[in-house]
């Protein structure tokens, strides 16, 4: 019972990292937003959350999972009905920002909570992999349940579908959590965690407006400078510390260093995949956005079944074969999907969705069976936030790269017509997105041509991306199974 209500817990959260990739056309509409705007309102939730799952999950080992998870339930769907009747691009990025406040307190609480529930190795390593299987199949659930949402009604409902989750789940960990909690010792160093937040979210943010090139050099520079020096501020203070926030000695494992690079490199490439598949059959293809949820429940089902069938390969096989092996394939997977033509699917792209979906989610899970294998039950909450923030990171910076590479590749391979003027044509060349608002404000021939030229366009850069993600899986593949040459895990301590 406690099992089912943490994966219950975690389910909005981990929906909300993909119900609006189908929702990005229509938002795009409504809140007449940019391109730089719709980027925002996507990767703010993924990025603040990797800045804050570290010293939330250290918060829950010190005064308890149970406190921590409650209030960011709460936190969580206050924010999900300010986002629901947002008015503005600016006050849905607001709303993204409260939830991942809440966010960040539910997912390492969820982790730490089955750590100490499961002692047992063959036991834990069920219930992690019915866990992957709850969020392999909610991020992928997500564009379903967006796209039949957006089919019967507007945008703000995407959010607004958390709400009667979170009144199920509240009460049902309210009363099945237990109240005893063995907690470490010492005071939460508020100093410390802001230390932590400024550093994460200062580089990432450099990181994605020098991607972007959102801002000039000497201000990206400028940041970046600021973030790292931040970060060596907080590992300073962690060395030095008798009671450090964060125990750095988990970074000595190569298996939770293995699990960490697995949940980054994994998130981002499907995160990234996601993203472009639902714009893709959307602009392109012409799907509504149900049509587009639909064409991805392969991704779905598979993915739900890959959490259970990863904790028994990886009984059978070992947990090192087990997470490569699945890696490689998925890369393949994902190379032919880059060449596939989704006017014609066929049996053929559906099959490849499937094993995109189920290799990822056996990949996932084994990062989290590395992790949560190689700690004591009293670091669990720590160890979970660690894993998060590589989920959370990977999802953002997935994001980011995934659309700034595509908004490069787009605008280099759009021909636009030569009728059309100049300053509507230089917006035109940003997205497909900024391509289809210009349309709008042409005649219907003129309109007509440039939404042609910008599909022609958008498949060739859908191409080029899905090829290098199958080139990065496949690098990831082989660095895991030597990162996890040694893995061995023990009951009650870290190995």
């Amino acid at each position: 019972m406690i099992l089912v209500a943490v994966m219950l817990a975690f389910l909005p959260v981990v929906i909300d990292m993909t119900v609006l990739h189908v929702a990005v056309p229509t938002l795009t509409q409504s809140l007449g937003a940019s391109s730089t705007q719709v980027l925002w309102i996507i990767d703010i939730y993924p990025l603040l959350m990797a800045g804050l799952l570290v010293p939330m999950g250290t918060l829950a080992d010190r005064i308890g999972n149970r406190k921590v998870l409650l209030a960011g339930l709460l936190i969580f769907g206050i924010a999900s009905v300010a986002a629901a009747f947002s008015q503005s691009a600016p006050m849905l990025i607001i709303a993204r920002v409260l939830l991942a406040l809440g966010g960040s307190m539910i997912v390492p609480c969820v982790l730490g909570i089955i750590r100490r529930t499961f002692e047992n190795d063959s036991e834990r390593g069920t219930a992690l992999g019915l866990w992957g299987m709850v969020g392999s199949a909610g991020a992928a659930l997500g564009p379903l349940i967006g796209g039949g949402l957006l089919e019967h009604f507007w945008w703000g409902s995407v959010f607004l579908i958390n709400v009667p989750v979170l009144l199920l789940v509240a009460p049902a960990c309210y009363f099945l959590l237990s109240r005893a909690e063995v907690t470490t010792q010492g005071k939460w160093a508020i100093g410390q965690a802001l230390l932590l937040i400024a550093g994460m979210i200062s580089l990432v943010y450099a990181i994605k407006a020098g991607a972007g090139q959102s801002q000039s050099f000497e201000i990206v520079l400028a940041i970046m400078a600021f973030g790292i020096m931040m970060l060596s501020l907080f590992v300073r203070k962690q060395l030095r510390s008798g009671n450090p926030m964060l125990d750095l000695s988990l970074f000595s494992h190569p298996a939770i260093v293995a699990g960490i690079i697995m949940a980054l490199f994994a998130t981002g490439a499907l995160a990234g995949v996601e993203l472009t598949l639902a714009q893709e059959l959307q602009y392109v293809v012409g799907k509504t956005p149900l049509e587009a949820g639909i064409f991805m429940i392969p991704i779905m089902v598979a993915a739900a079944i890959g959490g259970p069938i990863a904790g028994l390969l990886s009984k059978m096989f070992g947990l090192r074969l087990a997470a490569s092996l699945s890696l490689l394939v998925s890369a393949v997977a994902l190379y032919y999907l880059g060449c596939a033509d989704f006017h014609d699917p066929g049996f053929a792209v559906p099959t490849a969705l499937a094993v995109v979906g189920l290799t990822l989610s056996i990949a996932l899970t084994a990062s989290s069976i590395a992790i949560m294998g190689s700690v004591e039950a009293e670091k669990g909450g720590a160890a979970g936030s660690l894993e998060g923030t590589g989920y959370e990171l990977g999802t953002g910076l997935g994001i980011t790269f995934f659309g700034v590479f595509m908004a490069s590749v787009y605008s280099r391979a759009i021909e636009i017509p030569t009728d059309i003027a100049l300053p509507l044509a230089q917006h035109a060349y940003r997205s497909i997105g900024d391509t289809y608002l210009v349309a709008s404000e042409l005649s219907v021939e003129h309109g007509a041509d440039l939404i042609a030229a910008g599909k022609v366009a958008f498949s060739a850069a859908h191409v080029t991306l899905l090829s290098v993600a199958a080139a990065m899986i496949a690098a990831l593949a082989i660095a895991v199974y030597f990162l996890l040459a040694g893995y061995r895990p023990t009951g009650n301590a870290a190995n």
